[in-house]
């Protein structure tokens, strides 16, 4: 599986240089330059998209288990860092972040469950930014072609939602202990205590129900703010787009992005779905993989220093054990 990844992330890449080359390198790094200071606004744009949706995870938890909230926005931007960066597919780095959740002192029970209301609640508001870009679109073109893709958008999207909730449910919880049973056999002790503390957690945190309200308020919000990053990069580019423009190519965008989530980084899919978008509002090819590849300096800019805390936090980690085992032996 692993080396499937890897060769994915190198064909993406791939397709990334290809694209670049398709649409001139020159004219690409051309219009790249001609952002300028564009650049370092999408870079605190995202800054702030980021410490937001840490904010949303931290309301997920309820009041008396909830982490300090800085953790929550640190263990956020790791996620995100190892999400674009990592040879890995786009759900690793929420892995990764349940587990630094767990280094930091956090059960590892409430670590796991915390991230997976979380992923839900992103992917929920994702669908309804969605939504809402492809209604915003339909508005401006009059298309029953655009209105019928709303209508398969909502019909294929709403039973996978639907799914991944149910799963976290009691009634999801007796298929994956019978899925396990089948599966393990008589090892089946080494996994139903993890399963139970599990489905325990997630019952405690969709308890809380003005907490979760509260995450999917400030998530809707942060892909709402996102589409400000579109927004600038094509002005400083010369290419000036009002914000339900803007709107429509970040909402398509994220859902592209969403759809490719076994590609790493969703390298290529980016590129191309953003070359698709913005050839809907008279934006050259070259210009849409120049605004990729600065969406992407972001990644680079807060993912590095967190794949590096992230490490810290690991190496931390590893000397503890053998610190543990000699005291333990001393007594």
């Amino acid at each position: 599986m692993e080396i499937m990844v890897r060769l994915a992330w190198f064909a993406s890449g791939g397709a990334v240089l290809g694209l670049i080359l398709w649409s001139g390198a020159g004219a690409v790094f051309g219009a790249a330059a001609a952002a300028g200071w564009g650049v370092v606004a999408v870079v605190v744009l995202r800054g702030i998209a980021v410490s937001a949706a840490g904010v949303g995870w931290y309301l997920v938890f309820p009041s008396r288990l909830r982490p300090p909230a800085l953790t929550c926005v640190m263990i956020r931007f790791l996620r995100e860092g190892a999400n674009a960066l990592l040879p890995m597919t786009q759900v690793g780095g929420e892995v990764i972040g349940a587990r630094a959740l767990a280094l930091r002192g956090a059960p590892a029970s409430l670590s796991a469950a915390s991230v997976i209301v979380d992923v839900l609640v992103q992917a929920v508001t994702q669908f309804l930014f969605a939504a809402l870009g492809l209604l915003t679109l339909a508005s401006m073109r009059n298309d029953d072609g655009i209105r019928h893709t709303v209508l398969i958008v909502v019909v294929a999207a709403a039973p996978a939602l639907g799914g991944f909730y149910l799963v976290q449910q009691p009634i999801g919880r007796r298929f994956v202990t019978t899925a396990l049973t089948r599966i393990v056999g008589e090892r089946e002790w080494l996994s139903f205590g993890a399963i139970d503390a599990l489905y325990a957690r997630l019952a405690s945190i969709y308890a809380n129900r003005k907490g979760l309200a509260a995450a999917a308020t400030v998530h809707g919000c942060v892909w709402m703010f996102g589409a400000l990053e579109v927004w600038v990069v094509l002005a400083f580019m010369g290419y000036p787009a009002n914000y339900a423009e803007a709107l429509v190519i970040e909402s398509l965008m994220q859902a592209i992005r969403g759809a490719a989530f076994a590609i790493p980084g969703a390298l290529g899919a980016q590129e191309g779905g953003l070359i698709a978008l913005c050839a809907i509002f008279g934006v050259p090819a070259n210009a849409a993989v120049a605004m990729s590849l600065i969406k992407r300096v972001p990644d680079l800019v807060f993912g590095i220093p967190s794949l590096v805390g992230w490490q810290v936090l690991e190496g931390r980690a590893l000397q503890a054990v053998p610190a543990a085992v000699a005291k333990g032996a001393d007594r």
